[in-house]
């Protein structure tokens, strides 16, 4: 079985994040979405919300495609989960070049730790690779229109948290 992890914070979880989870079913057997307890970025949603977020939106992207995606979070180093849920293969978005710096020193620091583990990276499609989880908090706490960049019930939940 080919199983694969997708990590971030997913606060909250986007239309881009939902792009790369659908392009990535269709490479793997089981699709692991690490969803990262990182105290360090403060998130807006707990880790529950974020996890209910994403097994929400993720919902319709199994039945479509027939795979098991598994929403799963983590405290440890991402080579660790990827160990711990049998990953062969740590998906990762790229949205511009400046994405790709950061993401090249992790592949290279992650080979160094277990190199029978594959990184992949997914391009964004055009229409997402604006959006970041940060941007849309800032966008939704001024009172802006979050509607092209994630779900209705991603909207409203960031409507809930904002007032």
């Amino acid at each position: 079985m080919r199983i694969g992890l997708y990590p971030g914070t997913f606060d909250p979880v986007t239309y881009g994040h939902l792009d790369i989870i659908r392009r990535a079913a269709v490479l793997v057997d089981r699709l692991v979405i690490g969803i990262a307890i990182n105290r360090d970025k403060s998130p807006l949603f707990a880790l529950e919300e974020r996890v209910t977020m994403v097994e929400a939106e993720c919902a319709g992207i199994a039945s479509a495609t027939g795979v098991q995606i598994i929403a799963h979070p983590f405290d440890n180093l991402l080579i660790d989960c990827a160990r711990d849920v049998g990953a062969g293969v740590i998906v990762r978005g790229l949205r511009a070049v400046s994405d790709f710096e950061y993401e090249f020193q992790m592949v290279g620091m992650n080979r160094a730790l277990d190199s029978s583990i594959e990184t992949v990276f997914l391009m964004a499609e055009a229409k997402h690779q604006a959006i970041s989880s940060k941007l849309v908090k800032e966008i939704a706490r001024l009172g802006g229109d979050v509607t092209k960049f994630v779900p209705s019930a991603v909207k409203s939940a960031l409507d809930r948290k904002f007032g």
